[in-house]
Parts: C-alpha cells; structure tokens; sequence
C-alpha cells in the first residue's frame, strides 16, 4: 500500500520517465531506418516536380509494356519506355496545370468520334458514326466488367493527354514569330561577306609529348567544367568468360554419327527375336519420316531452284541425280547430309486464279460463315463440274462465292508469282502442274478452285532432304568447362585476377562505366543481375562471383567503385588532356609570336599565307582551315585593310587581314527573313520544348532502391 502511495506521489515523473523511453525508442528506430526521416518510401519509384509515381502502378506500365514489346525485349527495355512515358506526362502536367488547361467533356466527345469515326461497332446503318452506339457501349462495359471499363477510362485518358500535348505545343508555336529586326539580323547573317588573307600556326605543329600536363592541371580544368564532367555513380569490372563450345573432337564425334545414317544397319529386333537389317539414308524410301526421326531441323518438302541453296554446295548438290546423298559437310551451325528426293521442270513464276469456298473454322473465316467442312467441298464440287464444261462463268462465280477480298476484284486472278508466296497446298498445286488445269485444292483457308492460267520460265528444280545435327558441345566437355570456371575461381580467391587468368591463358576484359540501371555488360549482352551485384550494399573492390551465361559461365570481378559527382582525373583526362595541351600550345605560339602583319608572322613560322574569300557570319567556315568561329567573328569586327591580333581557334592560332568587306544589300522590306526565322523557332519547339521542361523540373529517380 506504500508503495502505491509513492507510485501515486510520483506519477508526474514516471508518465515523463516513460514517455522519454519512448521518444528514444521512436528515435532510435528512425536514425536506424533513415528513409524514415529524409528518404522515400520504398513504394515511390519516383517524384516528379512533387508529385509520386508508385511502385504498384509502375510496375503494371511496365508488365503492360513488356507484353508489347514481346519476347525479344527485355524488363530493362519496357521499364525505360515507361519511365520515359511517365516522367513526360508529369512534366507537362505541370505546364498544364498553372495554365489551367484541360479536356473538358464536349472536347472529349469530338476527340471520340475523331479516333472512332471508322469502327464498325460505332457506325449506323448508313456507316456514320453514331453518338448514341458509344454510349450504349460505355453503358454496358460499366455494368458488365470492371476491368474492361477500367482499361475504356485509360483508353480516354490517353486521348486526352494527347490532346492537351498537342494544345500546349500549338499554344508555344502559335507564340513563335520572327520579328523585322531578326529577320534583317538573319539577312545580314547570310549576305553580309568579308576577303581575308590569313596564317595559320596549327597546334599539330608542336608535338604533343613536348607539352607536359600535370594532374593537378587536370584537376583544375574538371573543376572549372564541372557540368561537362558531372558523372552517375558507376562500377568498373573485369571478367573471364568460360564458354560451352563444342571441340574438334566433339564435331568428329558428330560427322561419325552422321556417317553412320548412310550405311545399311543390322538391328536386333526384341519383338521378332531377330536380326533386322535397317536401311541407310541413301536406300530409305520414306525419306520425310526418316529425316523426321533422325534430324534437328525437320523436312522441308519444297522444292527449291540452284540459287536458293548455299553457296557453298549448289554446284555439287544441284548437279546430284535423284537417290544421290552429299556429306556429312558443315553448314554454319549444323552439320548435315543432303539427299535429292525429287526433281521437276518448274516455272520460277505462275500466273492463277480461284474461288475461295471457306468453312466454319477455317482460317480467317468471317463470322456468316455457315457451311460446315462437307458442305464447302460439296459446293466447290459441284463449282467445278460446271466450271470445266464452262470457264467463262468463272468470274461470275468468284463474285457470287469466293470470300478471297483481295482477288475479288481482278476476278479471283492473282499475277504472277514466285514459288513462297502462297501456301504449301496452293502452291505446289499450280507450280507443279500445267497451264490450263483446273482443280479443288484445300488448305487452312478453305477449299479453293484454282486454274492455272500462265507460267513462266521453266527450269530444273529439286527437292533436297537433309539431316541435320546441331553442333554442340558433349557433355564431358561442358563437365570439363565447369571445372576451368571453379578452377579460376579458386585460383582468384588465393591470388590476383589478372595473373591467374594470364597463367591459364584466359582472355580477362574490361568494362568500365557501368551504371546501377544499365542492362547489358559489353560481350555478355544482358546481364543485369550482374549489375545489380555490382551495386549491392556490401559488394566491394576486389570482389568476385561467378554468374551462369546461355552457354557458359563469366566470373566477374569489380575493379573500382565511382561515386556520383565529378570524374576522377583519369576518366577526365581522355578529353581534358588534349584541351589543357590545346591551351599551352596557342600560348607557346603567342609567347613566341613577335611579328605583326600576316606576310612576317608566316615567314618567321614556315607557313603560307592563305586567302578565304565570300566568307559569312551563318557559315563561319574558312576554306583551308574548316570551320572556325571565333576567327571569323574577329574577321567581321575589323574594318578594310585592319590586321588582328593573334587568334586562338580551334585548330591553330591564326592572324588574320580583311582585304574587302561587302556590306548585305539593303532590302526594302525583311518579312520573307522574319517568316524564315519564324519557321526556325517553330520547328525547334517540337525537338528542344519537352527537353527544356525536363531539364528545369525536379525530377528524383529512385528506380535503382525500388524496382530490380
């Protein structure tokens, strides 16, 4: 009892005494999760001029994206394109917003019928579009699907984003104009022209290794260019790839295995108890199921003329009789053999028409398609028997029958064409057989009349069977391959990277300037959970790991660690050095320079005076010395007959002399300039306007914590 007396006395106390424990406690956790207190949250992939792209719906744009780029794009190249996408959307939003500027409803329904005009579904009877259809449709996605009127709400939105883009550019153009004054600025650029003799002392005259450039003065020029060297976080690696490659004794393992398929086989039987003699590829008759059974690539049955077959072999296999077999010979990645199977005169091009009878389920079969398989070919039948007792009533029954729109027109007649074009059925039909035969053909469209009504150029054609065997490594060499990469590995744990690499022979290659959201690492094409290793909290210099390859393995191993900021002196120097020796070589020239007339400076330097004539202000261009504008600005502020001062350009230092100066004619009237200039500022608005924008808003990328 006294001691909850005491407790009570002191309560004040204790609430305070509690209440600091857990403002620590608060505390402490913040400044152990500092996103807490100045980070993102981990579900903002980005803020845009302060307004939030999350995770959840990014990553759904990205999904979307990537179904739309299909299977040869990666998640690195849809996540871009969505990136892209959402940071212009929120850059011009913001325009749009302290403009006041949106898509109001009746805007929106003209934007409707606009992008809807020519969908059937949205057409009265007469074909025009009808208001009252949208509606009904709008009315039913709502009621009937969520997720479909949903994807109807996106659809709206991105014909209105379009829209207002299209108002804001139209708003920025309809404010470009060429003023009087820019278009006699423009005239005089164009017209106004100058002679000059010069001298030109090219900075190639001293040679490089004479100049000496210490880091310090590299240092120095980052610094007074930081914008020019401003660089992202990057990661340097090294790497040695090991590749599952098929050795020369693997490929002989195969050419034997091929070797074999020519030689008639005794086989045991299981079945019959005894021996059965198995026919060789030369011998079988059946060849597409042999091929079927024994090649990597199943047959082609086509046939093909001399100049479709490689290069390498459509002399000797062209020449081959019926039966005859060429091989085993290497055909890029295969090795194969070659039989000729058949051989035919065949046209290179034919000339047919026909009646398209389709059948429910068949391809491309409109849905008042009614008749069933039997009753297509029944009708087509029947088409027949009347059309070989009278041809001329063809055209008429390709308008009344035929569901082929695009030969309707021509009376089911297609012009001549080459052996690919049509489908198998069709096609070996009229390549194969003779002008004026008339037949039923079926194939995936339904079931065709086809006359063959002209061919040209008859030739030799053959039709080649081949098998084909992959040329890949075994599996003693792909075990072999496995143990040289955990070799190395071993080898880089105990020692240094590139002198055990140089002790096997192993090729190392560098790759610098990785950045945490690139994809592909230079040779290995996309690798990038190679680069987010490569970026992990905890990966440091001198770190190795291995990471499996389409084929084989690389062991990788990070050579430096560039934080964000400016570029160290040897990145820098790359272009740093040859400006910094730029600068000291026109000093070197000045200092040593003495005379004043262009005739003295050329004799005391060895070189010729030169003479550039008609030059101009919008072209500063010299003939002889290319493109220089400071040397030719110099030139225009001088007056006739004057001489400048030693000039330094951009491929030597130059004196110059005007010899002439003529004046643009004046005009009486500058607006066809002022339209030119005009025009100019309009067509920069669609190639510089959004860059602008971009460059001038608050843009925070957090892709690299948030999204792999």
């Amino acid at each position: 009892m006294a001691v909850l007396n005491k407790i009570r006395q002191r309560g004040l106390f204790l609430i305070i005494v509690i209440a600091l424990a857990l403002f620590s406690f608060v505390i402490g956790d913040l400044f152990r999760n500092t996103d807490a207190l100045v980070g993102k949250s981990q579900n903002i992939v980005a803020t845009i001029n302060g307004k939030d792209i999350t995770r959840e719906d990014f990553l759904q744009k990205v999904e979307l994206a990537q179904r739309q780029l299909g299977a040869n794009g990666t998640n690195t190249q849809a996540m871009n394109r969505v990136w892209d996408q959402e940071v212009r959307q929120a850059v011009l939003e913001t325009q749009f917003e302290e403009l006041g500027i949106t898509v109001e409803k009746d805007q929106m329904r003209d934007l409707l019928r606009t992008n809807l005009a020519n969908s059937p579904e949205f057409q009265n009877e007469v074909g025009v579009f009808d208001e009252n259809k949208l509606n009904e449709y709008i009315a039913n996605l709502k009621e009937t699907s969520a997720v479909a009127y949903k994807q109807w709400v996106d659809y709206e939105n991105n014909i209105a984003v379009s829209a207002l883009q299209q108002d804001y550019f139209n708003m920025v153009k309809a404010g470009m104009s060429g003023t009087l004054a820019e278009g006699k600025l423009e005239h005089t650029l164009e017209n106004e022209q100058v002679d000059i003799k010069y001298v030109q002392i090219p900075y190639a005259s001293i040679v490089d290794s004479t100049v000496s450039v210490s880091k310090s003065e590299i240092t120095s020029y980052i610094n007074k260019h930081k914008k020019q060297y401003e660089v992202d976080a990057t990661r340097d690696l090294q790497y040695v790839e090991f590749k599952e490659l098929a050795t020369v004794e693997d490929e002989n393992i195969i050419k034997e295995d091929l070797s074999n398929l020519l030689k008639d086989q005794v086989v045991y039987n299981e079945v019959t108890k005894n021996n059965d003699t198995v026919k060789g590829f030369a011998h079988v008759k059946n060849n597409k199921a042999y091929i079927n059974s024994n090649s990597d690539l199943k047959f082609e049955d086509r046939f093909v003329f001399k100049s479709e077959l490689p290069a390498s072999i459509a002399d000797t296999i062209f020449k081959m009789n019926v039966g005859e077999v060429y091989g085993p010979y290497k055909d890029g990645t295969h090795f194969k053999l070659s039989k000729v199977v058949a051989a035919i005169q065949m046209p290179d091009s034919v000339k047919a028409r026909h009646i398209l009878i389709p059948f429910v389920g068949a391809s491309s079969a409109q849905p008042n398609v009614t008749q069933t398989e039997t009753q297509a070919k029944h009708t087509a039948d029947s088409l027949l028997t009347i059309l070989k007792s009278n041809k001329s009533r063809f055209p008429e029954f390709v308008t009344t029958y035929s569901s082929d729109q695009g030969s309707i027109e021509k009376g089911g007649s297609y012009d001549y064409f080459t052996y690919p074009t049509m489908v198998e059925e069709f096609r070996d039909f009229v390549f194969e057989n003779k002008v004026g035969d008339m037949d039923v053909v079926k194939t995936t469209f339904g079931f065709h009349i086809i006359e063959i009504e002209g061919q040209k150029n008859l030739q030799r054609a053959i039709k080649v069977g081949t098998i084909a065997r992959l040329i890949e490594p075994s599996e003693t060499t792909i075990n072999q391959v496995f143990r040289d990469a955990s070799n190395f590995e071993i080898a880089i744990d105990k020692g240094d990277f590139q002198e055990a690499a140089s002790s096997k022979g192993y090729v190392v290659l560098p790759v610098n300037g990785i950045k945490i959201l690139d994809e592909n690492i230079p040779g290995l094409n996309s690798q990038r959970a190679m680069v987010r290793w490569a970026f992990e909290e905890g990966t440091d210099v001198g770190d190795a790991k291995r990471f499996n390859l389409n084929g084989g393995y690389a062991i990788v191993q990070i050579t430096a660690k560039n934080p964000e900021g400016l570029m160290n002196t040897e990145q820098a120097s790359v272009t740093a050095l040859p400006a910094i020796r730029k600068e000291k070589k026109a000093k070197l020239i000045k200092d040593r320079i003495s005379a004043t007339t262009v005739e003295d400076v050329a004799a005391a330097e060895g070189q010729t005076v030169k003479t550039a004539l008609a030059i101009n202000m919008k072209n500063p261009t010299i003939s002889g010395a290319g493109k220089e504008g400071v040397v030719v600005g110099t030139a225009f502020g001088l007056k006739e007959g004057e001489t400048s001062k030693l000039i330094e350009g951009e491929k030597g230092v130059y004196m110059v002399q005007v010899t002439k100066k003529t004046p643009a004619t004046e005009l009486d009237n500058y607006q066809g300039f002022a339209n030119q200039v005009g025009a100019s500022k309009i067509g920069n608005v669609n190639t510089n306007l959004y860059n602008a924008l971009k460059d001038a808003s608050d843009i925070e990328d957090n892709r690299a914590n948030t999204v792999q």
